[in-house]
Order: C-alpha cells, then sequence, then structure tokens
C-alpha cells in the first residue's frame, strides 16, 4: 500500500481519529474515483458488451428519484378504487377520471389524475410473501433486491449490518461514478424503519461505508411538517483555519500517486487523476452542494404548489439535487412504517386518517414533481418510481399478517399493488398490468417488487444481473431478475 506523508489526522479536526481509509490507497485503485480502475474498466466494457445495450429504455436515466411509500398504501383506496366490489372491498372514495382514458384513481388523487397522461400507472405489482408479510422485512427487498435469512423473534430483521446487501443506490453509484461535482446519492428526510429497527436496507452494506449515501435527516420529530426548513449541511463546507491544511494533504496524496505509482501509468491512460481529484475538491469548494440544498431561493409560489410539508418540500429537493448533478435520491415517507397519524399502514382509522392526512400530501407533492421536472426537460432524463413495499388487504377489517384491524382499516397485502414509474424512456399515460374484480392478485402481466429495481439498473445503463462481491467474496447479482421492457415506450 502507498502511505500518505504526514502525520495522522495532524491536520484534520478530528486529530485524535485512527487512521482510515482516506490515509491509505491501495495499489491497483485509484480509491478517489469511487471504485478501482479495474471495476470501471469491466464495468465499461461489460456495459458496451451487454445483449441488453440496444433495448429500449438503455441508459435513458441520468438521474433515479425513489418516492418511497414507507408502510404500503392502499393501492384499492388510491389507484385502483373497484367501485363495483363488494361495500367491504371496494373503496369508500369515490372513483374520478384521470387524463389517461380509462384509467380511474379515487378522489384522493385529483392533481395526480390530471397529470396521469406523463407517467405509468403499474396496477400489477405483486410476491408471494414468504415471510416478507413484515415491513422491515418487505422494505429490504424492495431496497437491495433481496431477501433476509435472519429475522428477530417478533418477525422483524436485525439492525442494519456490515455484511447486508447494498441498496440499489449505493451500487448504481459504484458502478457509475459521478462527473459532476456532487453528493451522488442522497436520501431523506428520515431513515427506512418499523419500530426499533432502523435504516435496515438504507445502507451500502458490504460495498463499505464509501458507498453509503448522504443522510439528510433534518432536527424534528415526523409529525414537524418545517422540518426542511431546519436543514444544516455544515459538513459540505471547510472552516477556514483548516482548508488550506487539507488541501496540503490532497496535494501530497497527488504527490504520493505521482512518485510512488508509475507502473499504473498505462493502466490509467486516457483517465486524468487530475480531473477526478478537482471534481472531487469541487464539491466542497464550488459550493454546488450547499446550493442545492437552499429551497429558499425557490419562488413562493412552486413551493406552495408541491406542499409546505416535509413530503412535498423533501419531493421539490429531490428535483434541485438531480438537476445540480445527484445520481440517486430517494425520499422515504415522512413516518415511521408501522405508526399512527400521517403513516400509510392503516390497520385502523384509514377514512378519516387518509383523507386529511396522507393521501393529501401525496397527491400535492408527487404530481407537482412530475410536472415540475417535465416543464425543465428534465425527466427525460430522471427515472421517477413511487412505490411501497406492499399494498392493503381487499376486505377491510381482517387480518392477513397477525395484526388487529378495525372494521374500517385494512391490513398488509403483497399480492396485489400500485406503483408509479415514469421519465426516462417509460411510457407516458400508460396503465401496465391488471388487477382481478376485488384487487386481490394480478389478473394481467404481474410484475415483482425486484423487476422494477432491474428497471431502474437497464435505464441507469447498468446489467441488472452485472456481478458483485460480498463480505465473503462471494459472486452476487445485483438482482435476480430481468427488467420489465413494456413500461417502455
Amino acid at each position: 500500500m502507498i502511505r500518505l506523508p504526514g502525520e495522522i489526522a495532524k491536520d484534520l479536526c478530528d486529530s485524535h481519529l485512527k487512521p482510515g481509509r482516506r490515509d491509505f490507497l491501495r495499489i491497483g485503485g485509484a480509491g478517489m474515483l469511487g471504485m478501482t480502475l479495474n471495476n470501471i474498466l469491466a464495468v465499461q466494457k461489460a456495459s458496451a458488451a451487454s445483449g441488453l445495450a440496444g433495448r429500449p429504455g438503455w441508459g435513458k436515466a441520468k438521474s433515479v428519484i425513489m418516492i418511497y411509500l414507507q408502510g404500503g398504501p392502499s393501492h384499492i383506496d388510491l389507484f385502483d378504487p373497484k367501485p363495483d366490489a363488494p361495500s367491504n372491498v371496494k373503496s369508500i372514495f369515490k372513483p374520478i377520471n384521470t387524463a389517461v382514458d380509462g384509467l380511474q384513481y379515487t378522489e384522493l388523487l385529483p392533481n395526480l389524475a390530471k397529470a396521469a397522461d406523463k407517467f405509468t400507472t403499474v396496477r400489477s405489482m405483486s410476491y408471494t410473501p414468504n415471510g416478507l408479510f413484515n415491513h422491515t422485512a418487505a422494505i429490504y427487498q424492495i431496497m437491495t433486491g433481496y431477501t433476509t435469512d435472519k429475522v428477530s423473534p417478533s418477525g422483524q430483521l436485525e439492525p442494519p449490518s456490515p455484511k447486508d446487501f447494498p441498496n440499489f443506490g449505493s451500487n448504481i453509484i459504484r458502478m457509475k461514478p459521478t462527473d459532476e461535482p456532487m453528493l451522488p446519492f442522497v436520501v431523506m428526510p428520515r431513515p427506512l424503519q418499523e419500530s426499533n429497527v432502523i435504516n435496515k436496507g438504507g445502507t451500502a452494506g458490504f460495498l463499505g461505508k464509501a458507498y453509503d449515501p448522504y443522510y439528510l435527516f433534518p432536527d424534528g420529530d415526523d409529525m414537524d411538517m418545517n422540518k426542511m426548513t431546519k436543514i444544516r449541511v455544515d459538513d459540505l463546507q471547510l472552516r477556514p483555519d483548516v482548508f488550506s491544511l487539507r488541501l496540503q494533504r490532497r496535494a501530497k496524496l497527488r504527490d504520493a500517486l505521482t512518485a510512488q505509482m508509475p507502473v499504473i501509468e498505462k493502466a490509467v491512460e486516457g483517465y486524468n487523476l487530475d480531473e477526478y481529484y478537482d471534481k472531487a475538491l469541487n464539491l466542497i469548494v464550488s459550493g454546488r452542494a450547499r446550493e442545492a440544498f437552499n429551497l429558499d431561493s425557490e419562488e413562493d409560489k412552486l413551493r406552495e404548489r408541491y406542499g409546505r410539508n416535509t413530503f412535498g418540500q423533501s419531493c421539490l429537493l429531490a428535483r434541485r439535487l438531480v438537476e445540480a448533478g445527484t445520481k440517486v435520491v430517494e425520499v422515504i415517507w415522512p413516518k415511521v412504517a408501522n405508526s399512527d397519524n400521517h403513516s400509510w399502514d392503516h390497520h385502523v382509522g384509514l377514512p378519516k386518517r387518509m383523507k386529511d392526512q396522507s393521501a393529501p400530501m401525496l397527491d400535492q407533492g408527487l404530481s407537482a414533481l412530475f410536472e415540475d421536472l417535465d416543464q425543465r426537460g428534465l425527466l427525460s432524463e430522471t427515472l421517477v418510481v413511487a412505490i411501497g413495499e406492499f399494498g392493503r388487504s381487499p376486505e377491510m377489517g381482517v387480518s392477513t399478517s397477525g395484526n388487529s384491524n378495525s372494521a374500517d382499516g385494512r391490513d398488509h397485502w403483497p399480492y396485489c399493488y400500485t406503483s408509479i414509474v415514469g421519465g426516462a424512456g417509460i411510457k407516458r399515460g400508460h396503465v401496465h398490468g391488471k388487477s382481478d374484480k376485488t384487487g386481490s392478485a394480478p389478473a394481467e402481466d404481474p410484475v415483482h417488487p425486484t423487476e422494477i429495481l432491474a428497471t431502474i439498473y437497464h435505464t441507469m445503463g447498468i446489467d441488472p444481473q452485472s456481478i458483485v462481491y460480498n463480505h465473503l467474496n462471494q459472486p452476487r447479482e445485483l438482482v435476480k431478475a430481468e427488467m420489465v421492457e413494456k413500461l417502455f415506450a
């Protein structure tokens, strides 16, 4: 290994720290690039040779926005009302027409109904649970593409571990390093959570912390609708008294590369290390990331359009981030999965909670995001996915997961639910799949959540079945699924 000159962390604020990954650079790899040169070359070669390269949607996306509806929203009470079903199945909310002929939502989504010509409504999401009736287990599946064998006695997964499979965003930024002086992967405004299991499926897992997202979790509890006004990005700026010293340290890194690594000159031919160094440093120096987080620079009218609440302002910030060059943004629904009030976990009191709390925020924020991206010309290069870990039971007041439910509540239901997918070559104004008469199972074209992940990778120009190596150096596919070609225009 190459050792950087100078005392460990002497020029840093945290001078007590022991040697870390910043202090060493493995020969044969360019650590500042976010992955080894060997991996970069291998990925580029594999992508160029992939049989997927000529298929619809390949490489259409520069960025991905995942709107994660943590808690499992009721597909019947939002996107698939089933007005002709029995009274204990059909939505109590009136069906309304959308901008797409033949497609109806419920009255809770008037703005999304008008914007439905900008995306595809997937009405046939489905999977057999095999233990995935639990929020945490189902969240882990959609975020990583894998299920886990180990659960706690309560049925929940164990806390996050370095052995976990990586979040899909971590895989993307590893295999497609950013060429912008911008944070590559941001998660906001709260972590994934059910009860006391926090952020399972939300880390880089066995890829290492270098590929973890930037976690933007502003101060305030989940019912604080003004959390996004409390954003602090102090770690994106350098204190004046250490600025010059850190520049010197980084200069020494380049000197070390130049003096001690002549053997890789041929391997890096065509790669300008100074260019990558400058881009990494510019993330701090240019202030680009800090400016992207400045929601106050937006007009009040647009901020009102998104909704002056945590979810709406997170959607607005997601647009600002991809506009500034961020590759992956995950907006997590700002309420713990299995909780009350604004949560989607409607075991009790669904009519009032959904009408007065969760649905209006979703309708306003998500519709504004699609319209704003489209008006700015960003939707063609930004894939937007809105999805929960499952839907809700077609029959009200029954138990499907061991939970108790009131007569006006719905339990967990992974067998059939709805997602929204748009941008980056996805068909506009389209309905994919069909559910049966009661919204219990797909009647046509079922889509597994891992196939949505495969579609995300595909739009980023990454073969979904590319191989990564886990903590035991065992080969694993990014996801064991194929993209859904019918989604693309």
